[in-house]
């Protein structure tokens, strides 16, 4: 049998436009061989998301994104359309579209995290959905905080500034190089003061090692008299203790009342009370005695001159007239 060449023709234009429909499709991710389960996921913005982009399960690839378009209710809000043609997978209701930054360069994909719940989602089911930061929004806010304290920063040196001008200006210059000028003497005294002390610790250290020598040798004489040392403190504590138990305060007492009884004495013989108060503030007591004394004084001196007169051993008796008292030549 001939077929003819229109037949051949029509087959071979049936068969290419059956391999661009599949190689778009495959281009696209498309597989007319399997069961694809379509789902939605609602998002309020899908930056960097683009039809095609993958649809992951931890890691794992198990389909595509099919179709964008915004909600029919206006809210400004977008619908994304994919499908799973991973027919062993089940994913359950509860499970999370999430939204996230698959490069570096923005590219955008959607990983699903599936849930616990034990009912299945079908095929026209919308998921729950969440929307993961890009790497430049994370950056912006991470650099947020930087970005104001650098502002701040900025503010408090260009203040600094204004003030270091205010500061610096011609007086305060000459009153700078006054102080560094005052600095230069003083470090200029203290190396000629360090100069001078290295002088003389250098034509002194022999008096210093002597000095040092006879501290050592009082060190050592306190060391060996230690004992000695001890049994002085041990002593001297003895006799505070001694002191503490003695009945000073009584002795101090009595010898205060009796400078008392002392001081009445005294007071008495002032105002001439008693034999000594009379004798002392009596004239005519002293001058009866100071008499006394002088006939005493006469009569011992006619003793010496005249001692036959008082002591006569005469036989025969004596002669009163040849006796007679004299008075003394003075």
């Amino acid at each position: 049998m001939k077929i003819s060449k229109e037949i051949k023709i029509a087959v071979v234009f049936i068969a290419s436009l059956a391999l661009l429909y599949w190689g778009i499709n495959f281009l696209k991710g498309r597989s007319l061989f399997s069961n694809e389960r379509t789902y939605f996921a609602i998002y309020n913005q899908v930056n960097g998301l683009v039809v095609a982009n993958p649809v992951l399960v931890n890691g794992f690839r198990i389909g595509r994104v099919q179709n964008m378009y915004f909600h029919p209710n206006n809210s400004g809000k977008i619908i994304v359309e994919f499908v799973v043609n991973n027919s062993d997978l089940q994913i359950p209701k509860n499970s999370i579209a999430r939204l996230y930054s698959s490069d570096l360069l923005g590219s955008r994909a959607i990983e699903i995290q599936l849930g616990s719940a034990s009912t299945m989602a079908t095929s026209g089911d919308t998921l729950n959905t969440f929307v993961q930061s890009t790497l430049g929004e994370e950056v912006n806010v991470q650099f947020q905080p930087i970005k104001l304290k650098f502002e701040n920063v900025m503010s408090s040196i260009d203040s600094v500034l204004v003030i270091i001008k205010g500061v610096f200006n011609e007086n305060t210059q000459r009153n700078l190089e006054q102080s560094f000028e005052s600095i230069r003497y003083t470090i200029q005294n203290l190396e000629s003061t360090t100069y001078n002390l290295d002088t003389l610790v250098v034509t002194q250290r022999f008096r210093l090692a002597n000095i040092i020598g006879n501290v050592e040798s009082i060190t050592a004489n306190i060391k060996k008299n230690n004992d000695k040392i001890n049994n002085i403190i041990v002593n001297f504590s003895n006799i505070s203790d001694t002191l503490a138990k003695a009945k000073i305060a009584s002795t101090i007492n009595n010898a205060d009342k009796t400078l008392k009884d002392f001081s009445e004495i005294i007071a008495k013989v002032n105002r001439g009370e008693g034999s000594l108060g009379m004798l002392v503030n009596n004239d005519t007591l002293y001058n009866n005695l100071e008499g006394a004394s002088k006939e005493l004084n006469k009569l011992v001196e006619d003793i010496k001159l005249n001692p036959k007169r008082y002591l006569n051993f005469s036989v025969f008796g004596g002669s009163k007239k040849k006796n007679a008292y004299t008075e003394p030549k003075k």
